[in-house]
Formats: structure tokens, C-alpha cells, sequence
């Protein structure tokens, strides 16, 4: 029989939120793999688990993926677990979990901490719809077209930011997005933990005076669907109220009803559209 893969979640901070199923498992796999074995030994040595460790990181994703594979091939039960959090969000875990199906693995995933849900449920904007972005690239040019996706975005928009890149983020975030309402929170389940909700602007003149500490989780607003409107409205201004007219009559739709959806589209009362028509073909005439 082969093994299985058990992606194990770890506390961001605060050693209470380690599930003791998560312990239980960790104790029983045959082999734990970590992100960093330096520092996953300390939360191990706390729990009294004596399971060997090897390490999985990014820039041994494949090889080491592979390795493991073929352990759970001869049957050894793997467990995966990351600095903090649940491995395979923004983790190199993800690489292990699709090669552990492409061979035929199981794979399952015990729940506990994620920064990325933990700060969203703490930030006081919508939950409801959300985009978890993680990290944002490091090259130019991919981060500026991630930007300009999140810039039509409508859901809330989740982030993670080191502290030495805070405030470059925070100035790259308000240039392409503008002002928006923005959350941010550090040292997450800690005791020192700190939830700011502000703007954009507000966050971007206290870190011109003051130096970011400790990982950041970035929750901001997505765009609402008043901005959205705005947006379809100025479009229609590049077009005369004739013009936009006709584009309705050419679909066969009749004057009153083309009138209804030109003022509307335009943000303006029908009144307007009747009033613009007739100065119209009064000096056609």
C-alpha cells in the first residue's frame, strides 16, 4: 500500500492554536517535511514530537517532490508542514500536493491557522467575496499587470507584504488603485497583535515617519460598483446623447425605451435626453 500526504497547518504565532489532531498526526507519520527544519524543531521539541524531518523549500520544490513521492510509493506516510500557517498557500507545498496526484497519492489536509483568513475575518471590510493575491512579484513588469487586475477588482483584495517593502507597496497600491479603505495587521494570534483599519493614504503618511515591523497581511476594499458606474458613465461621454441614440435605435430597440437606456447609461434624467433630441433636430432644420 502506498502512503499519504498529511499538509499539516501550524500556528502563525501562538502556540495554543496547534490542533491536538494536527499533533496527533505529526507523531504518527513516518517522516515530516518542512519549509525550515531550524526553525519547525523548536515548535516540534514543544510538543514533545520526535518524527525525523527533512527539508522541502522552494528552491528544492521538484527534486525534493520527487523524493518524497517515492517514499510514499514504498509506503511511508508524509506529513507537510510550513514556517507558519497552512502549507500550499503561498507555499511551494502546492508543487508537492499536484505531483502527489499525478501519481496516484492520496493527499489530505488538516485545517487550522492561515494568516490570509485570520486578518480578512479581523479587517471590518466585506467578506463575502474575496481574492487572495499573496505576495506580489518581484519583477516589474508582472507586478504592474497584477496591479492593473486588482484595479477592477470588485471583491476584497488580500496581500502580504514584508516589512521592508510596506510602504513601497503601500505608494504602488494608491497609484494604480487610488484611494481605497485598507486594513492592515501584523503580528497576527501574538501578543503584541496589531489591526489598523485606515486608508491607503492615512497608512502611507504613518510609514513615511514611522518604520514597519513584523510581516504585514494587507486587506483592501475592491472596487465598489459606484466607482464602476462612474466609469461606465464617463465612457458614454466620448459619444454624443445622438450618437448614443442611434446605437440603440440600430438594434431595433423603439425611441422611448432607446431614451430610458440613454439616460441611464449616462447617469442623467430622461428629461435631459428629450431635451438634447429636440435642440438637436431644431437645428438640423
Amino acid at each position: 500500500m502506498t502512503g499519504k500526504l498529511y499538509l499539516c497547518a501550524t500556528p502563525i504565532g501562538n502556540l495554543g492554536d496547534m490542533t491536538p489532531r494536527i499533533v496527533e498526526t505529526l507523531q504518527m507519520v513516518d517522516l515530516i517535511a518542512a519549509e525550515d527544519t531550524r526553525n519547525s524543531i523548536k515548535l516540534l521539541n514543544h510538543f514533545d514530537i520526535h518524527t525525523p524531518m527533512t527539508s522541502y523549500h522552494e528552491y528544492n520544490k521538484v527534486e525534493k517532490a520527487n523524493t518524497l513521492i517515492g517514499q510514499m510509493n514504498a509506503g511511508k506516510n508524509v506529513a507537510l508542514i510550513t514556517d507558519a500557517g497552512t502549507p500550499a498557500i503561498s507555499d511551494p507545498g502546492e508543487v508537492l500536493v499536484q505531483m502527489c496526484y499525478e501519481a496516484g497519492i492520496g493527499v489530505t489536509s488538516l485545517p487550522g491557522a492561515a494568516a490570509c483568513i485570520t486578518a480578512l475575518t479581523l479587517s471590518g471590510l466585506s467578506t463575502r467575496r474575496f481574492c487572495f493575491e499573496g505576495f506580489l512579484p518581484s519583477d516589474k513588469k508582472e507586478k504592474k499587470a497584477v496591479l492593473e487586475d486588482l484595479k477592477k477588482e470588485s471583491r476584497t483584495i488580500i496581500l502580504y507584504e514584508a516589512p521592508h517593502h510596506l510602504l513601497r507597496t503601500l505608494n504602488e497600491l494608491y497609484e494604480t488603485l487610488g484611494e481605497r479603505r485598507v486594513t492592515l495587521c501584523r503580528e497576527l494570534t501574538k501578543k503584541f497583535e496589531q489591526v489598523m483599519p485606515t486608508t491607503i493614504c492615512s497608512a502611507i503618511e504613518l510609514y513615511d515617519h514611522e518604520e514597519p515591523r513584523g510581516e504585514y497581511v494587507l486587506v483592501v476594499e475592491g472596487k465598489s460598483l459606484t466607482e464602476f458606474q462612474k466609469e461606465e458613465q464617463q465612457s458614454w461621454q466620448k459619444i454624443s446623447i445622438e450618437e448614443h441614440m442611434r446605437q440603440y435605435e440600430s438594434q431595433g430597440i423603439d425611441r422611448r425605451e432607446a431614451m430610458k437606456k440613454v439616460a441611464k447609461d449616462r447617469g442623467i434624467p430622461k428629461r435631459e435626453v428629450y431635451q438634447s433630441l429636440l435642440a438637436s433636430e431644431d437645428q438640423s432644420l
